[in-house]
């Protein structure tokens, strides 16, 4: 009998994913259980544990369309597209599109065993090499050669900056509710101080260390990165600002440590301000004029959450870790205001 770990919104058919895995992924055996993982805010992902081996399902809430979040067709081309060169890529082993047996399009994934580090350090671990293999990794998959090959294909061209501040303060106003600020000041400055886009690279958009699996005998050796649903081909100073929107420092106010997710104001990890010269150092870039980043990072961020929060406040989810978003994204849109006063 399968045990079954899985919320009641998000169930699905075993016995006919059962049966299409048997089909699609010979040699794993029977399925023992599957369980939902708890992280996450967008798509959905479950551990199958099979009497042979574990992969990992991935598939999108129940009812979503394939906006490109969704799109688990489109995760799982860019996962085998990218893994040639980028070998922290989990191994993509099977996709269901029409012929989903869950209902939904989905794809399955190897499932890397590791240590995913979340809000604490565990005692010993050595800080200073973890932080400095997490932003090498960064600048080696920035590094990936996007032409001539399948990842030109998520290459939209010039404009990526723009696309990105007209898309997420199109998203901010469609997910607004009456209880946070119509952050349109913010949006008018994001629009009128647009830098050029730098290059074109695979960006992740949610480079955090917990969507890092990491060597449990050596915490400073990556051994895959997760949560590849946002990633696409843009620019890598875009990357960079989004993964610092989630970097909280020790010396950072309240409201920034309330929704920490890594261990990032730990003793020995960089400052923001360190992990962009670092960063650009490795990449061998120019530094930028960094504000323009970290509002938009945060912007971006406030956007996420809102569209989370609108859907947990009209009853489309009821997950309690969703009900700090709206103080949440209250404050990131102060944060934003403030640091553009302060310039």
């Amino acid at each position: 009998m399968v045990e079954v770990d899985v919320r009641e919104q998000d169930a699905f058919d075993i016995k006919g994913f059962e049966a299409w895995l048997s089909d699609h992924v010979p040699g794993l055996g029977d399925v023992r259980l599957v369980r939902q993982f708890a992280g996450g805010a967008s798509n959905l992902t479950f551990l199958i544990e099979c009497a042979n081996d574990s992969v990992v399902l991935r598939t999108s809430p129940s009812g979503r369309k394939a906006a490109s979040a969704h799109d688990m067709v489109r995760e799982a081309r860019l996962l085998q597209a990218i893994r040639p060169q980028f070998d922290l890529v989990p191994q993509v082993l099977a996709v269901a599109d029409e012929d989903s047996p869950i209902g939904r399009p989905a794809f399955v994934s190897e499932f890397v065993r590791g240590e995913i580090l979340r809000q604490d350090l565990p005692d010993g671990a050595p800080v200073e090499q973890m932080a400095q293999r997490f932003i090498t990794a960064l600048v080696d998959l920035h590094s990936v050669d996007t032409s001539g090959n399948e990842l030109s294909a998520f290459h939209k061209g010039q404009g990526y900056v723009r696309r990105q501040v007209q898309g997420w303060s199109r998203r901010y106003r469609q997910a607004l509710t009456d209880d946070v600020p119509d952050a349109e000041s913010v949006m008018a400055w994001l629009d009128a101080h647009q830098p050029q886009d730098v290059g074109a690279c695979v960006i992740h958009n949610d480079w955090r260390f917990d969507n890092v699996v990491l060597d449990p005998g050596d915490l400073s050796q990556i051994r895959a990165v997760l949560d590849w649903e946002l990633a696409t081909v843009g620019d890598p100073f875009m990357d960079l600002g989004s993964a610092l929107a989630y970097w909280v420092q020790s010396d950072d106010d309240a409201g920034m440590q309330a929704f920490r997710m890594q261990p990032s104001n730990a003793p020995g990890m960089p400052s923001r301000e360190e992990f962009v010269q670092r960063y650009c150092e490795l990449a061998g870039r120019p530094r930028p004029d960094w504000l323009f980043y970290e509002v938009f990072g945060l912007f971006r961020l406030a956007g996420i959450a809102q569209q989370i929060w609108y859907r947990y406040r009209n009853g489309q989810t009821s997950n309690p870790a969703f009900a700090p978003f709206g103080p949440a994204v209250v404050y990131l849109i102060s944060r934003c205001e403030r640091l553009i006063a302060q310039a």
